[in-house]
This record gives C-alpha cells, structure tokens and sequence, in this order.
C-alpha cells in the first residue's frame, strides 16, 4: 500500500522549491495533494470547426499552421500573430509577451488549440490559446481539471505533479467505506474516485467521483457527532433535577401565555432535566418567539432544585437586557440574578466572584467574562449560551466544565433547516419554536430601488415626528473598501447634514470598541439618539421596543437570513413596524430574494430559500459554527446526499 503521509517534495515533479509553493495551499503531504480538488472544469475534449465556432465561446479546435509565428513589439510588450486554418475557414492565432513561442509551430503541421474566439467583420481570431501537437493530450482534447490556485504555481505545472501523485496512488488507496455501502448507493471505489475526480473521462464520471467522496465525507463528520453525542455526552452522569419543582408553575409568573410551540419545548427540557443523563439541547427559534421566557423557566427548575444557573450572551448590552427580564420575574421569588460583564469595577467584580462561590447568586447573566478562570461556582446545574454561533464549541465545553456535568441549553435565533442543522449541531438535541406570540404585528417589508430615495427619506422624516425611532443598515465601515457602497461614517453624515438636521444621528461597526458600541446602543434605547446608522452588528442587540423602522441599504449584498435577522431588531414595541429593503440590480435572483422577504416573516421558510437561491454562498458564516473545513462536500449543494448519510449515521448508532 502507498504511503499517504509521504512528504509531498519527494513526489516526481515537486522537489523543495515546489514543495514551498505547495505548502502555501496547505499542502504538505501526498494526501493532502490528492484530495486538493479541481473548484472547476474545462471540457477541451469535444472539438469544433472554426466556421461552428461563436463570438465570445471558448472552444477546442483542430487546425493546421499556415505561417510562421510572427512578433510585433509595442514599447516593452510583444504580440504573437500565428496564421491557422481547416477545413471551413482562416483564422488567427493571438497572444501576448509570449515570445518563446516563436519556435514552436511548423508549417503544415497539425495542431489542437483551446481558447476565446473574437468573431467579428468576418475575421476570426483565437485569443490566448492553449495547444498541444495532435495526437497529444496535456492541455487539449480532454476534460482539464481547474485548481484553486494562489500562488506562483501555473495550472499546468499542478496538473502535472497531479499525474504523476495519481499515478503513484491509483490502486494502493485502502478502501474506507464497507462494501455494502458501496453496492447499496452504487459508489465507485476510493481509488477510481480520486482518479476521477481529478482527470475524469466524462462528466458523469466527475459527478459519480464527487458523490463518492461527499458521501463519505459527511458520513464520517456526522458519524463524529454522533459518537460525541452518545457516547461522551449521553453516557456521562448528569444531574438528575427535582421532580417536585414542575416548570408549569414558573410559568405562572408570566404577564402573557406562553404559546403552544413553547410548552412543548419545555415539556422536552424538563423531561431532559429531569434524567440523569447530561441534557444537551439546541433551542432554535425566530426573532421574537419567546426564547427568553424558556431560558428563564429552566434557569428555576434548576434553582429551585439547589443549583445555579449561568446564562451567556455574546454582548454586554444584551446581557444587561436579560439580566432586566430576569431581574423582573424572579425578585418576587428570592431568586438572586448579578450581571458579569468586563465593564465593572475590580472591587464590584470580586465581590459578585466571592458570593457566586458561596453560593449567594443563584443565576449569572453574562458575557466571555464568565469564561475566565476565576469565575467559579458553588453548585453549577445549568449552562445557558444565547446565540450559540456567536461562541463556538470550545467555549461552551470551557463553561460546561466549571461545574459537574451541568445540563447545557443553546438558544439560537438564526433558523436553520433541520437537515442542516443536524450537521451544525449534531451533538445535540433539537427543540423548534415554530410560532410567534400572538399579539405580535407583522413587520411590513418593502423592496425599493435607488430611485425612491427621496419618498423613503419622508417615510423616516413622518415616523421620527411621530416619536419613533430608526434603524439604517448599510454593509461597509469605510469609503473606499467598495466604491458603489457608502460607508456608515459618510452615510451618517449625509443624514445629519442634509437629511434630517433636526435629529441626533449616530453610526456603529464592527471595529469600534466594545464599550463604545455598548454605550450608544444604550443611548438609543434611551432615545437619546433618533436615527442608528450601523453594519450589521446590532443583528444581534438589545431590545428597542420604540424603534420601528429598518432600512436596508444594498440589501441586494446580504443572505436573506441576514436580512431576516435584521428586520428583526424592530417590531418589538407596540407600533406597527417598518422594514425596506433598498436594492440595485435587476437580475432574476436579486427579484426572488426581495419577493421571499416582502412576502414572509417565517425565519425557517426564509432559511430554505435562501439555501436554493444562493446555493454555495455563505449562507450564514460556516466557519462561525466551529465546523470542521469541507474539502469538497458542500452543505448548501448536497442535502440529498446529506439525508441519504444521515440514515446510514443514525443506523450505525441505533
């Protein structure tokens, strides 16, 4: 058998120079080389006659040299002119600062040429192309596999050394998957797989190479989620928490009903609590579903069972908010809420470490702050972390650790199909809240172009005269980065300036201080500010229940999760809400995308659709989730391979 973790400079064409430019793209041995995937493909196999050929195609053509190449200089660059022809025309072969080439044709000589034809007042030209002498395959009349290249390392000399590393492997590669599920799901082996999806024949040998190998990537990645989930997670001891505490009564305290959806997630958090086995459980929900009020009920069960409760949120502001919503139901019942943030004294921070190790707080509302070292607890039962993507796995096994296998709740307000979200989160349990509260106003959504300017600065204008306040999202920090984009410093400005004078406007992003983002997100929750220009920093922020217009500059440039996410930090008050969406463009997708969110506010309908109209794009930050880098699999492309895995996992740890 090959050796896989063989040094990639000792493979035929590399050596220590190479090896350098091959370790930039994180290749460092003939493993890594084999499963570096072609991010695309070139079909030079299917030749043309330079009469069948159209303007602006790149085609493969079949052509015999009828002059010798001749160089013309202009200052320091030189064009190549090669004079070629078939059967069915004349034409011109063209290329630039290429002058080795000068000895490279014959005359009469036979050749395939791959590249742009320029048709145009009955002449034709072959701009750039690629050739090989007939009968010959390097760079013509095959399906040429196209890397994604960075460096000083030329798609000929990568498709070489990638000849010579399968040809060295084909064969010698172990098998990885069981026999039967190669014959189950009609799956080439690893090694025809890897050869083909490299230097495949046809495309459909590409398609069945690429299904072998996405397969068996999701397969191993949820087959590890599954372990962790049942064999680290659920075969740990847990805590098993009092039976006579019933949430039901909790609930009580309310000042609304909960919503069916809602007390069937707490049905499944207590009967979680309850066991004794380590409760780990994703509680996904859409903006304004009610996730707080479950947070708090599980937050009592755990208290009033003698233990404490630690509730994580990834900002300072909106730590404060819920420790306000806690503070509010639970001073009645002798609960004790204390707030850790970065923010506070030394002496207050001592004082809050020193009771929360006696004992003395029963539930800790905070941000990182609660990750550091010194923060310990006397009897930690319950980990709460508020938007999960914010923190990572990492952190929320770091938290977990500062007490005795504490039972873990993660809320998310990013809905994700379930399909997904069982390779996001597939160590955990999944709980939906799939309705809304009832009292809650739709949030009229409106996709504008450019040219309703002026009716939508009015809209504002009326709004803020009647006491409201706004939001205005725009994507960059500063001029420059994308000429077509104002930035928030600018746009500010020309609100302030030129729009509305009369009113305090202030901007926010990403690259301001923690404390100063915090302070003005505090200013306008106070209304001290009118009008919020701001990146997307506040998609997760503080409650306004006062603001109740979001408007979306280039709302073409985000996914619909992330507008959806946005539109949310309005419609929290009791006035009717605004969203607008201003757009540029006119191409099909652009329109589906405005039409999905003018027509629903369902964050998990939003989800799907934008699965299948962006496709591969970042649908909603990939890497935030701590999930390992796919090498080829695609979870946005691949969700019926994904489903087909999913069966075969599950079985596996039946």
């Amino acid at each position: 058998m090959v050796d896989l973790g063989k040094d990639v400079k000792y493979i035929k064409g590399v050596g220590p120079n190479r090896a350098e430019l091959l370790n930039k793209l994180k290749i460092f041995t003939l493993q890594d080389l084999i499963t570096y995937y072609p991010r695309t493909y070139q079909d030079r196999s299917k030749p043309k006659t330079l009469f069948e050929c159209v303007d602006g195609e790149e085609a493969l053509i079949e052509v015999v040299a009828t002059s010798k190449v001749v160089e013309t200089r202009f200052g320091k660059k030189t064009m190549q002119k090669l004079m070629i022809g078939d059967e069915t025309a004349s034409a011109e072969a063209v290329w630039f600062n290429q002058t080795y080439l000068k000895t490279k044709f014959s005359i009469g000589k036979k050749y395939r040429m791959y590249g742009k034809i320029d048709k145009k007042y009955r002449k034709i030209q072959v701009l750039s192309p690629v050739f090989d002498e007939y009968g010959f395959t390097q760079n013509t009349g095959r399906i040429i596999p196209i890397y994604p290249l960075t460096y000083s390392l030329s798609q000929n000399i990568l498709r070489k050394i990638m000849e010579n590393a399968i040809e060295e492997t084909y064969g010698n590669i172990l098998e990885t998957l069981p026999e039967y599920l190669i014959k189950k799901y009609n799956l080439p082996s690893i090694n025809q797989a890897i050869k083909d999806i490299h230097f495949p024949k046809e495309l459909k040998d590409f398609q069945k190479a690429r299904e072998r190998l996405v397969f068996e990537e999701l397969l191993m990645t949820q087959l590890a989620l599954l372990k962790l989930k049942y064999y680290d997670i659920e075969k740990v001891q847990g805590i098993a928490f009092s039976e006579q505490y019933k949430i039901e009564e909790m609930t009580k305290q309310f000042p609304f009903t909960l919503t069916n959806a809602q007390k069937k997630v707490l049905q499944e958090i207590e009967k979680d609590m309850e066991s004794s086995k380590m409760m780990n459980r994703l509680l996904q929900g859409d903006v304004g579903s009610g996730k707080t009020a479950i947070a708090m009920c599980s937050a009592y069960k755990a208290v009033k069972s003698g233990y404490q409760a630690v509730i994580m949120a990834p900002t300072a502001i909106l730590a404060t908010q819920h420790l306000e919503s806690f503070e509010n139901i639970f001073s009645n019942l002798g609960i004790r809420c204390e707030l850790l943030i970065s923010g506070i004294s030394k002496n207050k921070k001592e004082d809050i470490l020193q009771r929360l190790k006696n004992g003395e707080i029963d539930i800790l509302i905070g941000t990182h702050a609660v990750l550091e070292d010194n923060v310990e607890f006397k009897k930690l039962g319950l980990v709460v972390t508020d938007e999960q993507h914010r923190f990572g796995v990492r952190q929320r096994n770091k938290i977990a650790t500062k007490g005795e296998n504490p039972d873990v709740l993660v809320m998310s307000a990013t809905p994700i199909p379930r399909t997904l979200a069982l390779i996001l989160y597939g160590d955990l349990d999944i709980s939906i809240i799939d309705e809304l509260p009832p009292n809650r106003k739709k949030i009229e959504t409106f996709a504008v172009t450019k040219r309703m300017q002026e009716r939508v600065d009015n809209f504002i204008r009326k709004q803020l005269e009647e006491g409201r306040q706004a939001y205005i999202v725009c994507p960059l920090v500063e001029e420059g980065e994308d000429n077509n984009l104002k930035s928030v410093i600018e746009l500010a400005e020309k609100y302030q300036k030129e729009i509305l004078p009369q009113y305090h406007i202030a901007y926010l992003h990403g690259k301001m201080r923690p404390k100063e983002k915090d302070e003005i997100m505090l200013k306008f929750k106070n209304h001290e500010i009118d009008v919020l220009v701001s990146t997307t920093v506040i998609e997760v922020g503080v409650d306004v229940p006062n603001s109740n217009i979001m408007v979306i500059e280039d709302a073409q440039r985000f996914g619909l999760a992330t507008l959806h996410q946005l539109r949310g930090r309005v419609g929290r008050g009791k006035y009717q809400s605004y969203c607008i969406l201003k757009y540029e463009g006119n191409n099909d997708t652009i329109r589906k995308r405005m039409k999905v969110m003018c027509e629903t506010n369902d964050g998990f309908i939003i989800s799907e659709k934008d699965l299948e109209l962006r496709g591969s794009g970042d649908f909603f930050g990939t890497m935030q989730h701590g999930l390992p880098e796919f090498k080829i699999a695609n979870l946005f492309e691949d969700t019926q391979i994904l489903k087909k895995v999913q069966i075969v996992a599950r079985r596996n740890y039946g």
